[in-house]
């Protein structure tokens, strides 16, 4: 029987309702694989004019509708347009270390910037979604993640000591820029919209990159914000964060008032611990550890999705896929073959 998409399979499983089959999610999947997929070169296309837009995002939902998913997932990044960005994750200099060069900081112009490098993409996707078929995502990177792209890492947590006070207001310039722009994104494009995303990391195999008092200070109420922002425009909310964060989902969960949460890596925590621990409250998104997705043949991957799906699959709230993205090292036969288990468990 022929696909048909519907986006409220999404939608329901975020707001953590029983769907009437199971979705499948990812936060990314690299182009690579679509296009040996397609057996159709057009990932350089989102660099053209909105011609070229308009053609590959034609072949973007035309992959993700063949694959089985409901939604595309598509955000354009706003550390992108930062003046003096990339300490996130290339050797440059910080754009922001002292008060001096926060508070010359171009932060009024940052929207302006966003939107002319967006604004085609967004409207290109809306015009070729297909029908019962919707975004998610929205404007890309978190609040963590682009204070970091601005001051670096190292030099962030230097800062909370030396200058706690240019700290704290650094990340409220920040929650103040993404008020500005997901209030702009949602007032043109909520309409296109499943569910609104963020991504942003807040830990690592052991514990949060920053306290658990800090991510609560300084970043949950900027969620909160963003949040509610969505919910003002009646959509639903999916927080994507890896690394152990078990020490500030309560906070996540109450204060932020997300919908639902994506990624999972069995080193910190099995799918199913996320779903045990969380699951009378929030939707969970995710499943199949990267790692494992790279290394096991189809039976072993078989095995280890019917597993999972046994003690999840019945669950409200529940959309499946990796537990973090599909980057190109993943072997594109190992992705495949997780869509077929996955399809052939929902029955299609």
């Amino acid at each position: 029987m022929k696909f048909l998409p519907d986006y409220m399979n999404l939608t329901d499983a975020a707001y953590n309702k029983k769907t009437k089959r199971l979705p499948l999610y990812e936060h990314s999947i690299s182009t690579v694989h679509m296009e040996r997929i397609l057996n159709k070169k057009f990932a350089d296309l989102i660099n053209g004019n909105y011609d070229d837009k308009l053609e590959y995002f034609k072949w973007l939902c035309e992959f993700y509708k063949t694959m089985g998913y409901d939604t595309v997932s598509f955000e354009v990044a706003i550390r992108a347009v930062f003046p003096g960005g990339g300490a996130l994750d290339k050797h440059i200099t910080p754009a922001i270390s002292t008060r001096e060069d926060f508070n010359r900081y171009p932060w009024d112009e940052i929207p302006e910037l966003f939107f002319k490098s967006a604004d085609e993409s967004y409207r290109a996707l809306k015009q070729s979604l297909p029908n019962g078929m919707k975004m998610v995502g929205g404007p890309g990177y978190g609040i963590f993640e682009c204070v970091q792209d601005l001051t670096g890492y190292m030099d962030l947590c230097i800062m909370s000591y030396e200058d706690p006070d240019l700290y704290r207001d650094v990340f409220l310039g920040m929650r103040k820029l993404f008020v500005k722009i997901w209030k702009g994104f949602l007032d043109k494009y909520s309409d296109m919209c499943a569910m609104a995303r963020m991504g942003d990391d807040l830990g690592y195999k052991s514990n949060t990159m920053l306290s658990a008092e800090d991510v609560k200070m300084h970043i949950v109420p900027g969620y909160a914000d963003i949040v509610s922002l969505a919910h003002s425009y009646k959509l639903p909310f999916l927080l994507h964060s890896c690394g152990n964060i078990f020490n500030v989902m309560d906070e996540i969960i109450n204060v932020a008032k997300i919908n639902a949460k994506h990624s999972n890596e069995d080193q910190i925590a099995p799918f199913p611990v996320w779903v045990e621990k969380y699951g009378d409250q929030i939707g969970n998104f995710g499943g199949v550890d990267a790692d494992v997705l790279c290394r096991m043949d189809k039976a072993e991957l078989k095995e280890y999705i019917t597993d999972v799906l046994s003690k999840v699959g019945d669950k409200n709230g529940i959309a499946f896929g990796t537990g973090n993205s599909v980057p190109d090292y993943v072997p594109t036969q190992n992705y495949i073959n997780m869509i077929e288990i996955v399809r052939e468990y929902r029955k299609g």
